[in-house]
């Protein structure tokens, strides 16, 4: 059965991309243990605004583990200590009575902060539009959907598709890099072949775009594959990597 806890909150506070940041303590009481830890935010700022101070700024929205937008670094982990879930997905169980928790925004140079918590991640639409289209003949035949696809390869491709762009993989990354996120958007189509008319260039594109916007590279530490929400496999940039060398050599 839950019940209630207090605990202390160490949470990142900072007013613009150039402003200085810093952490602020706050004491929260009897908070459920069945709470999500965005109602607890909710809580939190609830009380802030009660005292008359500025409420804690974070991003979320769907709060079903859909969008990825409730992106927190919490206790050193994108997303929390639990495993294959977002934060809206992490609840106060977790966490014992009179824990502290220390609450920070995605660290990484392709995500500056807006405030407090919310990070800008358009960096990562930029990338995917980098990627461009798909082109499907619909007039031919057979039609593109009606194309027989090997079960491994839909199931690595539907594997792949699940990466929802949190950018959990980026701020886990000591490189900052999107590499499992790059990797996971070209593997998705590269294994299909409604994505095999733009392979080469979208591969070449979204690589370019990607260092373009000041993201690492990947050295292996596997701490992307370890934290991302979705079990995203690290053998997608494996894959993406053979797809940029060979579109290389098409030059």
């Amino acid at each position: 059965m839950d019940k209630n806890i207090d605990i202390t909150l160490k949470v990142w506070r900072q007013r613009g991309p150039k402003d200085k940041g810093g952490f602020e303590t706050y004491q929260l009481k009897g908070i459920s243990q069945g709470s999500s830890f965005l109602e607890m935010l909710d809580v939190l700022n609830e009380q802030l605004v009660n005292e008359g101070k500025e409420p804690v700024v974070f991003d979320h929205d769907c709060r079903e583990g859909i969008c990825g937008m409730c992106s927190l670094y919490i206790n050193g982990h994108p997303h929390g200590p639990d495993s294959e879930i977002t934060t809206c997905q992490l609840h106060m169980r977790k966490f014992d009575d009179g824990a502290t928790i220390t609450v920070e925004p995605w660290r990484s140079a392709g995500f500056p902060v807006i405030r407090d918590l919310m990070v800008d991640r358009y960096a990562y639409d930029k990338i995917i539009q980098a990627g461009g289209f798909v082109s499907v003949n619909t007039g031919g035949i057979p039609d593109a959907n009606a194309i027989p696809i090997p079960k491994q390869d839909a199931d690595f491709a539907m594997d792949a598709a699940s990466c929802i762009g949190c950018g959990a993989c980026a701020a886990a990354c000591k490189n900052g890099s999107a590499m499992l996120f790059v990797s996971a958007k070209v593997s998705q189509l590269a294994l299909l072949p409604q994505g095999k008319v733009e392979a080469a260039r979208r591969a070449k594109a979204m690589i370019a775009k990607m260092d373009e916007l000041g993201f690492g590279n990947c050295t292996n530490t596997r701490a992307c594959e370890a934290e991302c929400p979705k079990a995203v496999s690290i053998s997608n940039i494996a894959r993406l990597n053979r797809e940029y060398i060979t579109a290389k050599l098409q030059d």
